[in-house]
């Protein structure tokens, strides 16, 4: 019996159509979770903007999904790890 376009577990290569070029421990972790493209899509959603799932009624993401949002939000940058003046690279001081 195959399965269905989004019910089958998630592969290398859909992972990086779906969230661009990670690094190969994030894909192994994505991997890990055992999600399946659907799964990996809804914690897309999530990520993009909880509100509008909350206000249809769905419950928070569980299981796999909120794996996998937990995952991809590391994939994030923080609004503290933002520095303006680090976009140039690294200060050197001399001494």
């Amino acid at each position: 019996m195959a399965n269905m376009s989004g019910s089958e577990r998630i592969s290398r290569d859909a992972i990086i159509k779906a969230i661009g070029d990670v690094d190969d421990v994030t894909i192994a972790n994505i991997i890990a979770t055992g999600a399946t493209t659907d799964e990996l899509a809804e914690a897309q959603a999530w990520m993009a903007n909880d509100e509008p799932l909350l206000n249809s009624g769905r419950p928070l993401a569980t299981g796999r999904v909120r794996e996998l949002v937990d995952i991809l939000s590391e994939l994030e940058p923080d609004d503290d790890d933002y520095d303006a003046g680090s976009a140039t690279g690294p200060s050197i001081t001399q001494g």
